[in-house]
């Protein structure tokens, strides 16, 4: 699984990030305009808010789906165990804890914008073929969209009271567009190849981890494969706290992905397929 490493300032950065996620569903992009301090800062940051009992003043809206989500609200699609985590959503138009607030909403513009220029690069170097049959151009896709989600994880130490098979983050799909994902403070992210073989994704500080979503699969024709993936469990020395942040993009509820399906519908029912409805 030959995962690129990619080269935000590269000339040729739109034809490798456009391969590696046709041929793997991944990419690790580098020396992109967001700064590893700026990270290192959120983070600390929101594991003092996980750490207090002021977390639960904001508990989740589950029409909205913002706030925050408690220790085992979601499962994988087609999983009867709940993930090993808690959850913020931060929306455009959601609830920021206010001290949390200006580095938070400020992240959340980084990397959308930064998704937004992605998405440009995959319009200007997928083949003809494939853009055709979009119902419109991966970026035209987001002008106007409220819906993209910058979530906060933490995945707590593993306790002894866990059952057998319960794992941080089953393997699962995302359902957006495109998701960017700042590299998580400890390992754990496992990709899954075509054979069903699971690989090591890097967490290097100063790397964000592109895949595709459900919605991107679905509007480019699966030229653009939805990979597996997933959070291990630590080992018993490395037994740590880990925080991550993924940014996924999510077009306009009207957008259709193919001849029968919408944004709107297509999220409607992953929400429920994985107990956030």
């Amino acid at each position: 699984m030959q995962v690129q490493t990619v080269n935000y300032a590269a000339e040729n950065v739109s034809e490798i990030l456009t391969r590696s996620l046709h041929e793997t569903g991944f990419a690790i992009l580098e020396n992109y305009p967001i700064s590893n301090t700026q990270v290192q800062s959120i983070y600390e940051k929101w594991g003092d808010f996980f750490a207090s009992e002021s977390k639960h003043e904001f508990l989740r809206d589950l029409e909205k789906q913002d706030g925050y989500f408690p220790f085992r609200s979601e499962n994988a699609k087609g999983v009867d165990l709940k993930d090993l985590k808690e959850f913020y959503h931060v929306f455009p138009w959601g609830r920021v804890p206010p001290e949390l607030e200006v580095e938070t909403r400020k992240l959340y513009n980084d990397l959308f914008n930064l998704g937004l220029t992605l998405l440009k690069w995959l319009d200007s170097t997928i083949p003809s073929h494939v853009r055709e049959n979009l119902s419109e151009p991966l970026d035209e896709m987001m002008q106007g969209s409220e819906q993209s989600l910058l979530r906060i994880l933490h995945y707590p130490p593993i306790d002894g009271d866990v059952e057998p098979g319960a794992i941080r983050a089953a393997a699962h799909e995302d359902i957006n567009l495109i998701t960017l994902l700042v590299a998580g403070s400890e390992p754990g992210l496992q990709a899954q190849d075509k054979a069903g073989e699971w690989h090591d994704i890097s967490c290097d500080p100063g790397m964000i981890t592109i895949n595709n979503g459900d919605m991107l699969a679905l509007a480019a024709g699966n030229y653009f494969p939805s990979t597996p993936h997933r959070v291990t469990n630590p080992d018993g020395k490395n037994n740590n706290s880990r925080f991550s942040i993924p940014m996924f993009l999510h077009p306009r509820p009207e957008v259709m992905l193919n001849d029968v399906l919408s944004a709107e519908g297509y999220l409607l029912n992953r929400l429920k397929e994985i107990g956030l409805k």
